[in-house]
């Protein structure tokens, strides 16, 4: 009898044992896991940041462009057009050149 009570202590701390290994093994996974996905946050919000504001630029440039196609409906803007390219001017206006 006293054979069997050693032998089932011996086999309860080797079982503790193990138990206790694999939950250290499986706190030392989880963890770096922990930290590669802490790591991957960070990344994907600074790469947010960064399209976030790639987002209001383009927002601004599209407001620009709708402004300057506005402007060339106008006729100011058909005026500027003969004036700079083509060298137009009304009849009454007097045209200064530099020397």
């Amino acid at each position: 009898m006293a054979g069997r009570r050693r032998k089932k202590r011996k086999q309860n701390g080797n079982g503790k044992i193990w138990i206790s290994i694999i939950v250290a093994t499986l706190l030392i996974v989880m963890s770096v896991q922990i930290v590669g996905l802490y790591n991957k946050k960070e990344t994907y919000m600074a790469k947010e940041s960064s399209l976030k504001t790639q987002l209001e630029d383009e927002k601004n440039r599209s407001q620009e462009i709708k402004d300057y196609e506005e402007y060339t409906k106008t006729q100011k803007f058909i005026e500027d057009m003969a004036k700079s390219r083509l060298g137009l001017v009304y009849d009454n206006e007097v045209i200064f050149k530099k020397k």
